[in-house]
């Protein structure tokens, strides 16, 4: 497909492959990626490496932001609103609409479905998000905000300067907003994020399976943030712009009322640019001359910028008071009927058919020039669409209800990729408690001791429940964190709630058995406990898996201590959005041989992807997923994988049955996506298993660290690193230590 109108300016020059010169050509050499594109890629769970840090592995931020005054702060930015620079003039004197675009857009790449994008990390820094076609000129935003970087430094992120500019931006403008939370840590490379597979911006014939989108993709077409504002692929219909919508912004963790209140308040205020045609703009960021030091897009047409900044190719405002909080986009978008026209770009927008509108709306740069108010097809479908129009007649009848849909709306958007509210820092965090932020009760006991830990373990272990039924139970409440928007983990005991306790890679049936019997042991050991101690019920699924892991160890001849450390609580299902938990459900998850049809990769990229939300290094995921074959952790108890004779014994089994160049591997003929191992002699059946087992044989890399963990002198080993990863991911959610 074409680029549509909307973005041809800003896609001119963008590729996603920047041609190499000549002299450069004969000395880059192809990557192993490049000669075997089928070969498992690693690099995810090695991204993000320390070492990148310049601040080094120690440095706190949240302790750093502290240091702050936040309110000289706001006050730095204010000013570098209301400073007009010459390389980049502002729109009536004043740089709020674009500091609200940059936060929008820094925060809006979150999804639901993986909890990737979002502020956190100020990814917006880098490629591939740095060149997108939808974030044109946001390279100026950061540059305007570099002085202030600057003199904060380390003690305030990018990330976090990102959203404040924007919260700044509303209350410079008269809106009152929500608060602010820091705490956003800023990345220093670009993250491995699957934005689709298509090799064009804007294209999107790639994302849509019959007739759905992808999962887990939000945005509806290549190189975008959520839709495009003159329609699914700019063809100008308001209604099935409303469907777009919806399904984008619904991927975002947006209903109807947050969508509306987000178009409408995010309209207000600011204009759109497009005063020249798409061939004026030059290359984005990524593909600039190396003089042009990575300030991309530039405009050869006219000045360049101020009223002849081509950004989207729609040009114009919504309001006639572009730089003061109204209601005037809700009058006006009500109160006209609507034309289409085009921009001077070439781009589809709608102006009022009422001719006294002409002149309502003061030019940004050129004085005693006015123009008519605008909207895009995304705006007219919030008029044209039922659900949509009720609840503009509604804000517009009740203006305040608008206010607070708008602040309410804006603090999720840009606060949704932060986790827990125990996450969040700084003087002007709300003290009102969301359901989205996932909320659990404050632990107003006093917890338990090494003792207490000691003599609850064998009460555990003297239950009747099994080491794998407490593994899987303990691994089943840790491993649904993802570290991508820091959701799910063992706190809060939510395996107990509903969606959790239905999730057919939980085993509802065997769950059931095994909370009911913990419940019991918790109640029973509370009651014997004295001095206002407690002990919650999400303390004891995770004390169970560790006193299992300690029972399997000693099975082998390892006589071994898991961490553990009491202090989570237990949240309520009143507590709990049903609907919002029900995106974490595990699609896959190789550490218990478990796949359905509706993942998002294959098998053993899914290892891959669940290993990097869990944090994990390659060693790590290594000995976790051996670790979890010997201790029989599968789903519904299945055997694949199950490389060793000895099940619920913490031993290298899995990697030296792997190793055995006795077994011989084939796939089988009766069940898809299992493999039988034979013996070489006999041809007698050995094993079963998986292509996230066998990989481990396969692949290069696993298979030198496989062969670490088989060796003679690797077992202990491999128990020592099974241990230490276990312990981390069962702390994953523990933002209280």
């Amino acid at each position: 497909m074409k680029p549509t109108s909307l973005f041809t300016g800003a896609a001119a020059g963008l590729t996603l492959l920047v041609s190499l010169n000549a002299a450069a050509a004969d000395v880059v050499s192809p990557s192993n990626q490049f000669w075997w594109p089928d070969k498992l890629n690693l690099d995810q769970l090695r991204a993000h490496d320390a070492k990148s840090n310049p601040y080094g592995e120690d440095f706190n931020y949240a302790e750093a932001f502290k240091s702050v005054d936040i309110n000289a702060l706001k006050q730095d930015i204010e000013k570098t609103l209301k400073t007009s620079q010459d390389w980049w003039p502002a729109d009536w004197g004043h740089y709020g609409g674009l500091m609200i675009r940059m936060a929008w857009h820094a925060a809006g790449t979150y999804r639901t479905a993986d909890g990737r994008g979002g502020a956190e990390g100020a990814q917006q820094r880098f490629e591939p998000l740095n060149s997108w076609p939808d974030n044109v000129s946001l390279d100026k935003a950061r540059r305007l905000l570099e002085p202030v970087k600057q003199k904060y430094g380390r003690n305030v992120s990018w990330g976090d300067l990102m959203i404040l500019a924007g919260n700044v931006s509303l209350e410079s403008m008269g809106f009152k907003t929500l608060g602010f939370a820091g705490g956003r840590v800023d990345d220093w490379e670009a993250d491995h994020v699957y934005w689709g597979a298509e090799t064009k911006w804007l294209a999107n014939d790639k994302r849509y399976k019959d007739g759905k989108l992808e999962n887990p993709l939000a945005a509806v077409q290549m190189g975008l943030i959520y839709v495009n504002p003159e329609g699914p692929n700019a063809n100008h219909d308001p209604l099935s712009a409303a469907q777009d919508m919806r399904l984008s912004f619904g991927r975002m963790a947006m209903n109807d009322e947050e969508i509306v209140a987000l178009v409408a308040g995010g309209h207000t205020l600011g204009k759109a640019h497009g005063a020249k045609k798409g061939e004026c703009v030059g290359a984005a960021p990524a593909a600039a001359a190396i003089e042009d030091q990575g300030f991309g897009w530039k405009n050869k047409c006219g000045k360049g910028n101020a009223e002849d900044t081509m950004t989207s190719g729609l040009e114009g405002a919504w309001t006639a008071t572009p730089t003061r909080w109204s209601i005037l986009y809700l009058s006006n978008l009500m109160s006209f009927e609507w034309q289409k026209t085009k921009s001077p770009a070439g781009a589809t927008q709608w102006t009022p058919t009422d001719t006294s509108a002409a002149n309502m709306v003061p030019d940004a740069h050129i004085p005693g020039k006015r123009s008519a108010p605008i909207m895009f097809t995304t705006d007219m479908a919030l008029k044209k669409d039922p659900g949509f129009r009720k609840i503009i007649e509604h804000f517009l009848a009740n203006p305040k209800e608008f206010d607070d849909a708008y602040a309410r709306a804006w603090f999720k958007l840009t606060h949704r990729d932060m986790g827990p509210r125990s996450r969040y820092v700084g003087s002007e965090v709300p003290s009102e408690e969301f359901i989205w932020q996932d909320p659990i009760p404050a632990v107003d006991y006093t917890l338990i001791d090494a003792k207490d830990t000691s003599k609850l373990k064998v009460k555990i272990l003297k239950s009747g429940l099994t080491i794998p039924q407490l593994v899987r139970t303990a691994w089943a409440a840790a491993s649904v964190y993802r570290d991508s928007d820091h959701r799910g983990g063992a706190n809060g005991a939510r395996i107990q709630l509903a969606p959790q306790n239905t999730w057919a890679a939980n085993d509802p049936k065997e769950l059931a058995k095994v909370l009911k019997t913990l419940t019991k042991v918790q109640k029973d050991f509370n009651k014997s406990l004295s001095g206002g101690k407690k002990v919650s019920l999400a303390d004891v699924i995770v004390l169970g898996g560790a006193a299992a892991i300690e029972q399997a160890a000693k099975k082998a001849g390892h006589n071994i201590e898991v961490p553990f450390a009491p202090g989570r609580s237990d949240a309520s299902q009143t507590q709990t959005d049903v609907e919002s938990f029900a995106v974490l459900e595990p699609k896959a998850d190789a550490f218990r041989n478990y796949y359905t049809d509706d993942a998002y990769g294959s098998p053993t990229e899914m290892l891959v992807e669940k290993a990097d939300l869990l944090t994990l290094t390659v060693p790590e995921m290594t000995a976790l997923l051996g670790g979890m074959r010997a201790l029989d952790a599968n789903t519904g108890q299945s055997k694949l994988g199950i490389l060793t004779t000895q099940p619920g014994t913490l031993n290298n089994d899995f990697f030296e049955n792997l190793l055995d160049m006795s077994t011989v591997w084939t796939k089988s003929s009766t069940s898809d996506g299992v493999y039988e191992g034979r013996d070489r002699a006999t041809n007698k059946a050995k094993w079963t298993a998986t292509p996230v087992d066998l990989i481990f044989g396969s692949n290069a890399e696993l298979r030198a660290l496989t062969e670490a963990y088989a060796s003679a002198d690797g077992e202990k080993q491999f128990v020592n690193d099974f241990v230490a990863a276990w312990g981390k991911v069962m702390k994953l959610d523990r933002f209280d230590m």
